[in-house]
């Protein structure tokens, strides 16, 4: 046997213990699968042997295929997890599964074909594939609804979310809950099955069980899914399996199965979202920082300004246990501050996603203070005020005078230069930016600004720093609005100007939406308020180049004191007490005014149109970045708008999106823009080059 699987006969037990760290993986390539099958079939000549065991080495079962390589032929003569299972259901010895740490995916297919299956407390079952865009493909959507019945079965499938040991007891997918080292006790409960002389109970041969008709039970299942999965297509088609589980001879259903795999892992929607499992692997590897790079530990941190993203981000803090100051400039405003951030864990309460004990633990957690003396014995402390460039230098002035040595300085800028910044500091090595995204305490993006004179020290410990408070971070260089709100501005900037042109907001907003994202530019910009935009483009006015066209609506729009959802007037109008969105007859001729006065002839403008204007404007923009070193790879971008800027999911990104359209085609649409509407559509010279040489962003 190769070291990546071991098979021992341990008294009337053939024990094959998986040995592919970090997670035991089924490896084709590495012949894991092929070692299994070939100790099956040893064990199967032996008389001594009078039951299998399987189970993991490490800290877990398995956690499934090895997805490096979906899309890779495999190689010839090398067993595969269907192959196996198949196999697996002609052994006439009960094979046992002992599972601890997790059986996922893959893993969990290898576990339902075997005859009986344990887990030790803390273990974690499921079938994750749907969040990568495919189905179980080894007989999971087959074998599982035959165990758990198919309305369970189709739930755990579709969400893709695992479920715990004592839940899997709870409903059969398990037989017992051992307890102490998995080997020792899965051989407890193997040996009790020879003993007591039961014969394998094979998953392949059980039936589906359903509490209602099939044809009114996946009709209803398939409308709910449509609605809920809206631009997904693995979890109707995870249904269509399912379906076949429950009406067809299991090795019908298998086909059907296989069949359905395979145009899955075809898809660009499966593409896309296996591009996005990799890009979050990847975005924390920074080539020039090894990974061996020394860290600053974080034990205490501390927010200067308590307003709505100050309160936010010290509740990252506080959620995993670190303390953290709130700093203000006087106790009333200070008071209100961590009021907010009192009403906001008690909104979790109430919807019962955290207890009050826990509330209470982390808001013991909050120290208010209203001297820049207390924070002198922190480790990290991000400023969090208002976003004007004099103030955060005052701001970092004060700091850096009482600041530890080794304390990270960091300021939450969204679009402000942070080498201006560290600049008015003596110590420039340890300022950085940390640009997070509001609400700061969910959104689950970091933008890490690498200024010119931050550490490599300063900047990995930033990056750990991200993990540890749950957030996914991704490395930018200094510009104005980084990666993702520079990016942002073309967007808006073109959905502005389309308006302009004889479009109207409702129509934007719903081609946007159409294409996947939650809400479109103008809903957004009402949502998170007209005044914060209008307030960067007034500082963006000094430098903005007059011969460039630039539309006014957003900013009359602000000028008649209408700021969005909060003053119950935007771009569009609402109801009190209301979020929708109500097209305004007000707006629309106040666009038809501003177009007159510009120049410029409405016309009727398609879909097509805008959803390429409003992409390709992301697009080449983002070619840009990533050719002047903001970005480090295409993919990093991809990750900032998965997780900033709600792009969806299962497109992968806009630079990802590009290369499936094709750099060709989107090379031409930036080049048509071009030469009609000037200066902005400038064909960025990296996607020029690589739409000519045929390649793509994400090589």
């Amino acid at each position: 046997m190769t070291d990546v699987i071991s098979y021992a006969i341990q008294g009337h037990l053939g024990v094959i213990t998986l040995n592919n760290p970090p997670v035991n993986a089924l490896s084709v390539s590495k012949g894991v699968l092929q070692k299994i099958l070939e100790a099956i079939k040893d064990g199967e000549h032996d008389p001594s042997v009078r039951a299998f065991l399987v189970c993991g080495s490490g800290r877990a079962f398995s956690g499934g295929a090895d997805i490096s390589e979906f899309g890779r032929p495999y190689p010839v003569g090398m067993a595969t997890l269907p192959a196996l299972a198949s196999y697996m259901d002609t052994v006439t010895k009960p094979i046992v599964a002992a599972i601890h740490g997790f059986a996922l995916g893959g893993g969990l297919e290898l576990a339902l074909a075997c005859h009986f299956r344990c887990a030790v407390t803390r273990t974690q079952l499921g079938l994750p594939e749907v969040k990568l865009g495919i189905l179980p493909g080894a007989h999971g959507t087959q074998r599982l609804p035959r165990v758990l019945g198919a309305e369970r079965a189709l739930d755990m499938i579709t969400s893709g979310d695992p479920i715990s040991a004592e839940k899997a007891l709870e409903l059969g997918l398990i037989d017992e809950i051992v307890k102490g080292e998995i080997a020792a006790a899965g051989a407890t409960f193997a040996n009790r099955v020879v003993r007591e002389g039961r014969e394998p109970r094979k998953t392949s041969a059980m039936t589906v069980k359903l509490e209602q008709p099939a044809a009114e039970f996946f009709a209803a299942a398939r409308a709910r899914i449509a609605k809920e999965y809206r631009g997904y297509p693995a979890p109707l088609v995870i249904v269509d399996c399912v379906e076949a589980a429950a009406t067809l001879p299991f090795s019908k259903g298998v086909q059907r199965e296989r069949e359905l795999f395979e145009k899955l892992r075809g898809s660009n929607e499966s593409k896309a979202l296996r591009h996005l499992f990799f890009a979050e692997r990847q975005v924390s590897k920074i080539p020039d920082v090894p990974e061996e790079t020394p860290t600053r530990e974080i034990k205490s941190a501390a927010l200067v300004g308590a307003g709505t993203m100050g309160g936010g981000i010290a509740m990252n803090f506080a959620n995993v246990g670190i303390p953290v100051k709130v700093l203000e400039v006087n106790q009333e405003v200070l008071d209100k501050g961590l009021g907010i951030v009192r009403k906001n864990y008690a909104a979790t309460v109430s919807k019962g996603r955290l207890s009050q004990q826990d509330m209470d633990k982390r808001m013991a957690l909050f120290q208010g203070v209203t001297s820049y003396d207390a924070l002198k014995d922190v480790d990290i402390v991000i400023e969090a005020v208002f976003e004007d460039m004099a103030v955060k230098k005052q701001v970092f002035e004060k700091l850096d005078k009482v600041c530890k040595p080794g304390a990270i300085m960091a300021t939450n800028t969204s679009t402000l230069d942070v080498n201006e910044i560290a600049a008015v500091t003596s110590r420039p090595e340890s300022v950085l930016g940390l640009h997070f995204f509001s609400p700061a305490n969910v959104m689950k993006l970091l933008e890490v600004v690498r200024a010119s004179k931050t550490s490599k020290e300063t900047l990995a410990s930033a990056m750990k720093l991200a993990k540890t408070i749950r957030k996914v971070g991704v490395v930018a260089g200094v510009c104005d609005g980084f990666i993702g709100n520079r990016m942002l501005h073309s967007y808006f900037r073109e959905a502005g100007f389309l308006l302009e042109e004889g479009a109207l907001p409702q129509q934007v907003d719903k081609v946007i939406e159409d294409f996947g994202f939650a809400m479109g530019p103008f809903r957004v910009s009402d949502l998170a308020g007209l005044d914060v935009g209008w307030y960067i483009r007034k500082r963006q006015a000094a430098t903005r180049p007059a011969h460039l066209r630039y539309s006014k609506v957003a900013d009359q729009i602000c000028e008649m004191g209408r700021y969005g959802q909060k003053t119950g007037a935007g771009w569009y109008r609402y109801e009190a007490g209301n979020r929708t969105p109500i097209p305004d007859p007000q707006i629309e001729a106040l666009i038809v005014k501003a177009a007159r006065e510009a120049g410029i002839q409405r016309r009727a403008i398609s879909d097509q149109e805008i959803l390429e204007r409003c992409m390709y404007a992301l697009i080449n923009t983002g070619a840009n970045i990533l050719e002047e070193g903001i970005a480090l790879r295409a993919s990093d971008m991809d990750v900032v708008y998965i997780y900033g800027y709600g792009f969806p999911r299962y497109r992968g990104g806009p630079m990802l999106y590009a290369d499936t359209v094709g750099l060709d085609k989107v090379f031409a649409s930036v080049k048509r823009f071009h030469e009609t509407h000037g200066e902005y559509w400038t064909p960025a010279p990296l996607l020029e080059r690589l739409a000519r040489e045929g390649k793509k962003f994400n090589a």
